[in-house]
């Protein structure tokens, strides 16, 4: 079957709709005429069949899951720094609940949606595939959690209750406030330096494609379950030159201050230290500048053999880096105008 052909409708539960990628899922899912209902904490914007609640909340998943064919579980704490409570209690066993209800009321299928990270422990990774999670080597908290949840749903894996995992690389597009509102903002402010000159060669994925990657994972669960696949635009760039797009998309000067990565790691474990201690409710910004995660990120070649995502999702990216750039700059001129 080929990416552009259509599918039976079925009724498809999304959680974490009130976010970016979230609530494009969620759409492109009605624009292929699916029914759709949402699980959130915080109204999501068009919703039909909505349910507000946490993940922790056992009566109201249930209700959500309650006459699903599938789930596609986007819902998470996302966050560079924070307490490890905080990450297992939603990412851990806040999944845990979603599974364990949907697997008991006879949903089909589940995608969960992770990370690479879960399955990077700091070192370069150039040309690399899926790798196997591993909660006890990945960096950061965030990355432990996910890796945590996603061997639990893999475990969960059968012929009657199909899972797989698919890991979207540093999404970005119009809207997004976790990557490109910060890149902007802050070169504006001058405090947005380049580590080893903005060399290390990354992988991305733009906001139409990682949707559609993720309802192809649903489309394709024949293919896709019991695997984890890595999603990108299969377009590694040095992160400067990414950096740069964004800030001239944007309306601010691309970086020019250059910091060394192996200083900016271990200022990074200094600060996520310091601003744990101090509580972020006390800071002006709820993210630190720097983490050592992050510094990795942006210091270390990370892109991916795309060969067997897109031979199992029998898919391929629409929009390439140049034209999410352009969209992206037009969506900055228009909030101008507006």
């Amino acid at each position: 079957m080929s990416a552009n052909q259509s599918t039976p409708s079925r009724r498809i539960l999304v959680t974490g709709a009130s976010g970016l990628l979230g609530g494009a899922v969620a759409q492109l899912l009605r624009d292929k005429g699916h029914y759709v209902r949402t699980l959130q904490r915080r109204p999501f914007q068009g919703a039909t069949d909505e349910i507000l609640g946490s993940l922790l909340d056992r009566q109201a998943v249930a209700r959500a899951v309650e006459s699903m064919d599938a789930v596609i579980h986007l819902a998470a704490k996302v966050s560079f720094t924070g307490k490890w409570s905080d990450f297992v209690a939603t990412n851990i066993v806040g999944t845990s609940i979603l599974l364990d209800a949907a697997q008991s009321t006879g949903t089909k299928d589940f995608v969960f949606v992770s990370s690479p990270s879960v399955a990077h422990f700091g070192d370069s990774l150039s040309g690399a595939g899926a790798g196997v999670a591993d909660p006890s080597r990945a960096r950061g908290n965030y990355a432990r959690s996910k890796a945590a949840a996603e061997l639990n749903a893999l475990a969960m894996d059968s012929a009657d209750f199909r899972v797989t995992a698919i890991r979207p690389h540093v999404v970005w597009g119009p809207g997004d406030t976790q990557l490109v509102e910060r890149v902007v903002q802050r070169a504006k402010a001058g405090r947005l330096p380049l580590l080893d000159h903005g060399a290390a060669l990354i992988d991305t994925i733009y906001i139409d494609n990682a949707a559609a990657s993720i309802v192809r994972g649903l489309e394709r669960m024949d293919h896709a379950h019991g695997r984890a696949l890595v999603v990108t635009n299969g377009e590694p760039r040095p992160v400067g030159e990414l950096i740069a797009g964004i800030c001239r998309a944007g309306g601010a000067p691309a970086p020019k201050l250059n910091v060394p990565g192996s200083l900016a790691r271990a200022a990074g474990s200094v600060i996520e230290k310091l601003w744990l201690a101090a509580g972020s409710r006390n800071l002006v910004h709820d993210e630190p500048p720097m983490t050592r995660f992050l510094a990795e990120q942006l210091s270390t070649a990370h892109w991916f053999d795309q060969r067997e995502t897109q031979e199992v999702l029998d898919w391929k990216p629409e929009v390439s880096i140049d034209e999410g750039l352009v969209a992206l700059k037009h969506h900055y001129e228009h909030r101008v105008l507006s």
